[in-house]
């Protein structure tokens, strides 16, 4: 990026953006322009600098693309939200998603149709087009699944949206659930007491409940069960009324475990159920219930579906590298 002298209005070669204000240009570029050096590389656009104009050069539909994406980057910014490294890729994925109309005349973000999960200690929102419609799927159906890589936000948003409908008093409680180890549960090998077992499994869903609710809150909802946190093994027999329940890690149950766990489903209860086909860690020979589920299910009226792919993955950026490269390597393509 360089400083240009002061630039024209628009060119066939070349879109002009002005912005009111200077401290919010300047959180908008970034320390050292490195939010628009990210930016720049996403859209193959060159975008220069000078006071509060950017220049965007480039092809017109790159040109377009970009400029979107710097409105919607400035209008959370107006909003007095914060501008996070996830947020700049969260843009690039959807800028149309995040502003009403692409013009110099309408810099605004959009508030209508833009999903927002709020829990006690932070705001949740899609980022990519996946994200945006597995939101979707929670809230309108009773039962979803997520498939797709890792790194994607499969659990991370199902329990988001679980603690809030916990909150808003849609459910009484909260149950996650996940094979405890990989292939057959087996617990009675770890050292310990039961908890001592089942909690090193557990960890993932711990740390998101930790995202959404305050620890001392978090810790009397679980000793009270109003949050329970229970391997899959501990479902057989119950029925699951007025709860939230995720299943993670679904890939890894059996034909049987999947069958049993569907058929829990209560009255006034949501189900999500996550997980990732190409990690199925079970025995060879034995079928994942996850993908006999997708196949059986995929045209049964009520249920979602989401498939999410490496283009989804929010974590480091090197994690989306590295699941593309896994299914070049295995002759999958998303």
């Amino acid at each position: 990026m360089t400083t240009t002298p002061a630039p024209d209005p628009d060119t066939p070669e070349q879109t002009r953006l002005e912005f009111q204000s200077n401290r919010l240009l300047i959180d908008l570029c970034g320390e050292l322009d490195r939010n628009l050096a990210r930016i720049e590389s996403a859209t193959h656009v060159q975008i220069n600098r000078h006071g509060n104009v950017l220049m965007l050069d480039g092809e017109a539909e790159d040109r377009k693309f970009a400029a979107a994406t710097l409105r919607a980057l400035y209008g959370r910014l107006q909003d007095g939200k914060p501008l996070e490294p996830g947020d700049i890729d969260a843009a690039i994925r959807m800028p149309a998603q995040m502003f009403d109309e692409v013009s110099d005349d309408h810099p605004r973000p959009a508030t209508g149709g833009k999903i927002t999960i709020r829990t006690r200690k932070k705001t949740v929102e899609a980022r990519s087009p996946a994200q945006a419609a597995y939101l979707n799927a929670l809230l309108d159906n009773e039962l979803v699944f997520g498939l797709g890589p890792a790194g994607t936000g499969k659990t991370y948003l199902a329990v988001a949206v679980a603690v809030s409908h916990f909150i808003e008093g849609h459910v009484d409680r909260i149950i996650l659930s996940r094979p405890a180890v990989e292939a057959g549960e087996r617990l009675g090998f770890l050292p310990g007491d039961m908890k001592e077992k089942v909690d090193p499994y557990m960890q993932p869903l711990y740390d998101a409940l930790h995202d959404f609710i305050p620890g001392k809150q978090l810790g009397k909802l679980i000793e009270e069960k109003q949050i329970e946190i229970a391997p899959l093994a501990f479902m057989r027999g119950r029925t699951l009324s007025n709860a939230f329940v995720v299943l993670d890690e679904a890939q890894n149950t059996t034909t049987m475990q999947m069958r049993m766990f569907l058929t829990r489903l209560g009255e006034g209860s949501r189900m999500a159920i996550n997980g990732d086909t190409s990690q199925i860690d079970l025995p060879k020979g034995v079928p994942s219930g996850l993908v006999e589920a997708e196949r059986i299910l995929r045209k049964v009226g009520g249920i979602g579906f989401t498939r999410f792919s490496a283009a989804d993955v929010v974590r480091h950026p090197m994690v989306a590298k590295i699941v593309k490269a896994y299914e070049r390597a295995s002759g999958r393509h998303d």
